[in-house]
């Protein structure tokens, strides 16, 4: 497999390469506005749904609410995206963002009539689309980005979205603070609009060459048994799944902003940012030197460091001193997730690209979103500072299996050379 990924990989060394092209531009543009969008608009309703309830549990429901359609539907998202033109696909979905942003500031409009049952249906709503959207958007931009420039448009495209997950959290505390949580949303329902228009401009790609006779179920289960049956792949995503799933503390931050840091919304607003924007520098650092070499190892021990930076914010009751640790256990994320896009790039045919996908977004809602349910229940039950820090200590034991247990992962290298 090593050979193969050294055959294939042949990166551009230019780091301004991918740009020359309009429509990796506009694909670019499209990431940027719904990740701006998305991300804060998380924000703003996790902060919602606290002030109305006060429960940790609340938010873990929250995180289930969107987990449940998303997951559910996407491997048939997977499959509609190796089916049907996914420009298209992505253009629908983009068009139900704003449409729940619309619905969330309606209801939101009137605060003594709306509840929160009625906030979970719009985040239902938007998880349906989700799961739809996100293989959709993976088989995509491999129509968009020529392969010579897979590694750079990679990092530019995860630098956008940091940057926008940076972006997003930290201005909406204060867009909070001046306009009121029904204008807010609003304002994040034109930003869904522009990636609409981004997606749009982008010229029509050809639909996916579809076998004749195939079933879709026998569709969905060709992907399945393709990620299943490479160790790199499961391996990778695996690791990634039990990392976050138990070391995740987003979910858990308005209750820390809230209670324990005391720093109220513009606070949850940087704290939710610093991840990211500890996974900005390195994702614009890998733009000139990506962590290929060695990849294997370095995901490894990223996900280790990812685990440390966990156990000192559970423990941190100063609010810098917790910024600095989300920052540092976004560096490490960072990493990881450069290497993790490049192995699902560059191990997925293209016919398969969209069930691939569809199976990658899987681990990555279920260790997201069930994650957040997940913490949220155990936050209810002992504590969300027991709840972290049990969470950093469990991701380190997961690192451990995985590096005794995996080793063609461990000892993977993404360095191209000549063959």
């Amino acid at each position: 497999m090593v050979a193969y990924l050294s055959m294939v990989y042949r990166p551009t060394h230019h780091s301004f390469a991918a740009l020359k092209f309009p429509e990796i531009r506009y694909f670019i543009g499209s990431i940027a506005f719904f990740t701006l969008a998305n991300r804060a608009l998380a924000v703003i309703i996790g902060f919602q749904i606290y002030k109305l309830t006060h429960s940790a549990l609340a938010l873990g429901i929250l995180g289930l609410v969107e987990a449940i359609p998303a997951i559910s539907l996407s491997l048939f998202g997977g499959y509609t995206a190796d089916r049907y033109e996914r420009r298209g696909i992505l253009l629908i979905t983009r068009a139900v963002s704003v449409v729940c942003a619309l619905l969330l500031a309606f209801i939101s409009f009137n605060p003594n009539t709306h509840n929160v049952v009625e906030l979970y249906a719009v985040i239902f709503l938007a998880g349906i689309a989700r799961g739809f959207s996100d293989p959709a958007t993976t088989a995509f931009e491999a129509q968009v980005v020529p392969k010579e420039l897979i590694l750079n448009a990679s990092s530019w495209i995860g630098s956008t979205w940091l940057s926008c997950s940076v972006i997003g959290p930290a201005l909406v505390g204060f867009t909070y603070d001046l306009f009121g949580t029904a204008r807010t949303y609003l304002i994040l329902a034109s930003v869904f609009g522009l990636s609409w228009l981004c997606t749009a401009v982008i010229s029509r790609k050809p639909k996916p060459m579809i076998p004749e006779g195939e079933s879709i179920f026998k569709s969905i289960s060709i992907g399945l048994k393709y990620v299943f049956k490479e160790p790199i792949l499961i391996g990778s995503m695996s690791l990634d799944l039990f990392a976050v799933l138990f070391g995740g503390v987003i979910a858990l931050l308005p209750i820390f902003a809230t209670d324990i840091l005391h720093v109220g919304a513009k606070g949850l607003g940087i704290l939710n940012a610093a991840p990211a924007a500890g996974s900005l520098l390195i994702m614009l650092y890998s733009t000139r030197h990506p962590p290929v070499r060695h990849a294997g190892r370095n995901l490894i021990l990223c996900v280790a460091g990812f685990g440390v930076s966990i156990l000192i914010f559970a423990f941190s009751k100063n609010f810098i001193l917790s910024l600095a640790a989300l920052t540092l256990s976004g560096i490490f994320d960072g990493v990881s997730t450069v290497i993790r896009r490049l192995i699902v790039r560059l191990l997925s045919p293209d016919h398969l690209r969209g069930r691939i996908s569809a199976v990658s977004w899987i681990f990555i809602g279920a260790s997201n979103e069930i994650g957040a349910f997940e913490s949220g229940l155990l936050a209810h039950f002992i504590g969300a500072i027991p709840c972290v820090w049990v969470g950093g200590v469990i991701t380190l034991l997961v690192v451990a299996v995985t590096a005794v247990k995996a080793p063609q992962l461990r000892r993977l290298n993404l360095e191209a050379r000549n063959v």
